[in-house]
């Protein structure tokens, strides 16, 4: 085995093993873990079409060669849960804050086992690594696993992987050559493949999201309507989540 299939068998056992031994009350289904070039010409559209000062890999790890994403997709009672009434359900607002640090754990235990080997990472929080006052982050990891070919983007603007998107992503980078994960011309929302599909839209309890012209994605409020009802939410609960676009549809537990 070569040494970079060795490196990439450590961090795929790594994250599944984390996962399924989890001693978290929430409950996941298993991830999904795909890998990019450093230099793929991709990542400079994340300047034009997410945030102008969005990091590059070299820019968190200087000599980057690959980046790594996941995908923890929490377990369908989790997300039926949270479907019901207007309100968040506490599993799935517990369930965001443990599976946030389960990330954080993830990217911390892997950083050491890499070590040992000779290799190098860099990661970033698993949430709240934006900027306050633009609400938006110079390091996306749902977009990192876009480009890791995780999955493809929907009219929510969330990542639709082939295990939905009710759940989240974590990605880190390092200094080796791994094989990337080719990224597949698939589109997996219903309302951009046919326009069939907005329940992510309607479903939302602030009226959040709205759908103008021809755009892919529905547009989003998000500092006089999002965050506003996030920061609602962790007055009781602690969590500054809602999760309500993200568990409606169909997408939300695709292939489960």
């Amino acid at each position: 085995m070569s040494e970079g299939s060795k490196v990439r068998e450590l961090i795929i056992s790594t994250i599944e093993g984390a996962v399924e031994s989890s001693p978290d009350e929430t409950t996941y289904r298993k991830p999904l873990v795909g890998f990019a070039r450093s230099q793929d010409p991709i990542w400079k559209r994340l300047r034009l079409e997410v945030e102008p000062t969005h990091l590059m890999p070299e820019e968190l790890l200087p000599g980057a060669k690959s980046a790594v994403a996941f995908f923890i997709p929490f377990s369908k009672e989790i997300v039926r849960a949270n479907r019901e009434g207007e309100a968040m359900a506490p599993s799935w607002g517990k369930g965001y804050i443990e599976l946030n640090n389960l990330i954080n754990s993830i990217t911390a235990e892997v950083a050491e086992k890499l070590k040992a080997l000779g290799v190098n990472s860099a990661a970033q929080p698993s949430t709240h690594n934006w900027n306050s006052e633009t609400l938006v982050s110079r390091w996306s990891h749902r977009s990192i696993a876009y480009i890791c070919g995780l999955g493809s983007f929907g009219l929510n603007r969330l990542l639709i992987t082939d295990s939905g998107c009710a759940g989240r992503c974590g990605s880190f980078v390092i200094d080796a050559e791994l094989e990337p994960t080719p990224r597949e011309n698939k589109e997996r929302c219903l309302y951009l493949r046919d326009g069939s599909c907005k329940i992510c839209v309607n479903s939302c309890p602030v009226g959040a999201l709205t759908i103008e012209g021809e755009g892919r994605c529905a547009d989003i409020d998000k500092h006089g309507k999002c965050y506003p009802r996030l920061l609602s939410n962790e007055e009781w609960s602690g969590a500054d989540a809602c999760g309500k676009c993200i568990c409606s549809g169909p997408c939300a537990l695709k292939g489960a």
